[in-house]
């Protein structure tokens, strides 16, 4: 009975959604409904973005309510593992799918799954990242309701039957809005869209991620009003004489950033080498515990302790009785802050590697603040110079933003937006520059998309690049050419020729293996020996192509390889095995029809 009431349900489900995509495409102009719909994806990321910080907050203050959380309690030894075990078995036996780092199952879906995200996506990360964050896994909830509100933009631009770019436009859209959403910065959530995801900067697609931002951030205001994630008054005012310690700390979170991206890149090897699951969260859990017990700063996303060095009370990190005692000693507080620097890391990859949901946004921000405040710190207690520490913690957020992500310009428009003006622009533009540039001589692929580009996953601003990543060589390969045996003879071949509209004849044995090939204007001469027919074999004839492509290359190489050849045919190999030819004219006409689904150009 359930079976007939579903498939009657799903059934009429799909007639309905038929009649209005069929009303709406009659009725409403293409454009129009872009609009419309990027505004109702904004207001939906807006709303999940305050749902899921709200829920966050309320795990953490039932948890965390009646002790101090800067305090010293064992308490700190247990809750994140209790977190991650909960998360564990949510994704394991309710959700039962890989949740991962959500901004590289955006990007992933987007270069290999037609930017189709599943539906559980709606919510999943939103329940996850909640009991991790909540409990006090050292991650971020930004990853999570971005690919929240990617998966939203995603799913309801494919029940409106869209086209590819259309349905990437919308997850750009989705991922804008929780951006905005959350810190109540739409330009960010916007540049974010454009550097992160990497989606076409054309005006088409900007005015919907505009709509989209824009209703994401209204929400949040009318809801939280000024009581979003981080604000804070840019009270000190930029003197150009200060600009050398800006380019010292923008070398200096370069640095930084790479150690992050390679460390939580090995760390998380290390942790994946571990086959047991329930072994590996026990791992993690107790190495998290013990890191949040010696650092308290290190519990949570740690957006308080960020907001402490804003106001000024940097030093009141140190504040456990560990580390109380060292408060008056500037020597000592540089060596905590170092600490929390190098161990943040740690505590990140240790919550993710185990199981736990979040994702390095948050982490980033803190660590950027952090090493702002340590580098001031450190450069007034040597020179003297009467830097203002928020202020550098600020620029280093920045930093941090540009060397880990790579997105220089969305590290400087979401600081920006957090002061309330762009007073502070000029170190902001500067720090964020020379950390990219910094980072960039070392390692060319973010956090977010080394491991995509090692297997060449990954969809690039490079639009040539991107449009050949998404053609798909296996697909262009042509089989309509007359096959001859190695022992076949000349009249052989004159009868595969008569037959034939090619002009290459491959040469291939029984068991499918590629000997060689003949070319029509090599033996056009031989065609009208009648008397040859006989004697001359094909094997004497035929030659082996210099340049082949395997059904392991990437289109990106076949059109090197068509490049450097001057071939118009190219054979496809495998292992020796004979597959077929790839043509230059097939290849052009889908790389022009991939190119226009592709591009608003």
């Amino acid at each position: 009975m359930y079976r007939i009431f579903k498939y009657w349900w799903l059934t009429g489900s799909k007639k309905t959604l038929n009649k209005i995509v069929a009303w709406r495409i009659a009725n409403i102009p293409e454009r129009r409904f872009l609009y419309l719909l990027s505004l109702i994806i904004g207001l939906l990321s807006g709303v999940a973005a305050l749902v899921l910080k709200n829920l966050i907050h309320f795990v953490e203050e039932e948890l965390t309510g009646w002790f101090a959380v800067e305090g010293f309690s064992y308490l700190y030894l247990i809750y994140p593992l209790i977190g991650i075990f909960f998360t564990v078995l949510f994704v394991r036996f309710f959700i039962k799918d890989d949740l991962g780092h959500g901004v590289s199952k955006i990007l992933y879906a987007i270069s290999k799954k037609a930017s189709r995200l599943k539906p559980h996506n709606t919510y999943s990360s939103m329940v996850a990242s909640s009991l991790t964050i909540g409990f006090g896994g050292s991650v971020g909830s930004e990853a999570p309701i971005v690919l929240t509100g990617a998966s939203i933009g995603s799913n309801l631009a494919r029940i409106f039957k869209l086209n590819y770019k259309y349905v990437t436009l919308m997850v750009g859209c989705g991922a804008a809005g929780a951006i905005a959403g959350i810190f109540n910065a739409p330009i960010a959530g916007i540049v974010f869209t454009l550097e992160v995801l990497m989606l076409d900067m054309t005006m088409a697609y900007l005015i919907p991620l505009l709509i989209s931002a824009v209703s994401a951030t209204t929400i949040s205001f009318f809801f939280m009003g000024e009581g979003v994630l981080l604000r804070f008054t840019q009270i000190q005012p930029f003197h150009i004489n200060s600009i050398w310690f800006f380019i010292i700390l923008g070398i200096f979170t370069g640095f930084l950033g790479l150690f992050f991206t390679r460390a939580t890149m090995s760390l998380e090897k290390k942790f994946a080498s571990i086959k047991s699951w329930i072994f590996r969260l026990l791992v993690g859990g107790f190495v998290l515990g013990i890191l949040v017990l010696l650092f308290p700063p290190l519990f949570g996303e740690g957006y308080s302790s960020i907001l402490k060095i804003f106001n000024g009370n940097g030093v009141e990190l140190l504040d456990s009785p560990i580390f109380s005692g060292w408060k008056n000693n500037d020597y000592l507080i540089i060596l905590v802050l170092a600490g929390i620097l190098l161990f943040k890391v740690v505590a990140m990859s240790a919550t993710t590697a185990s199981g736990g949901i979040g994702g390095i946004f948050a982490p980033t921000l803190f660590m950027g603040a952090v090493a702002g405040f340590f580098l001031a710190r450190i450069i007034n207690l040597i020179y003297d110079a009467g830097l203002p520490e928020n202020s550098f913690a600020l620029a280093g957020m920045a930093g941090m933003m540009a060397a880990v992500m790579h997105a220089p310009l969305t590290g400087v428009f979401l600081t920006a937006e957090i002061t309330g003006g762009y007073g502070f622009f000029i170190p902001l533009i500067v720090t964020s520059t020379i950390a990219y540039v910094t980072i960039m001589r070392f390692e060319p692929h973010s956090v977010y998309t080394k491991r995509l580009a090692q297997r060449g996953e990954l969809i690039t601003h490079h639009k040539d690049k991107a449009v050949l990543k998404m053609m798909k060589l296996r697909k262009l390969i042509e089989t309509d050419f007359e096959i001859l045996s190695p022992d076949a003879t000349l009249r052989d071949l004159v009868k595969a020729i008569s037959h034939s509209h090619r002009n290459l004849y491959p040469v291939v044995d029984s068991e499918g293996k590629m000997h060689g090939m003949v070319k029509l204007a090599d033996v056009k001469n031989l065609i009208f020996e009648t008397d040859l027919y006989d004697s001359v074999k094909v094997k004497d004839l035929m030659y082996m192509p210099e340049f082949y492509i395997s059904p392991t290359d990437n289109m990106e190489k076949a059109a090197e390889k068509f490049e450097t050849s001057g071939r118009y045919n190219l054979a496809v190999i495998d292992e020796g095995k004979y597959l077929g030819f790839i043509s230059r004219a097939v290849v052009f006409s889908k790389y022009r029809k991939t190119l226009q689904d592709f591009s608003h150009d």
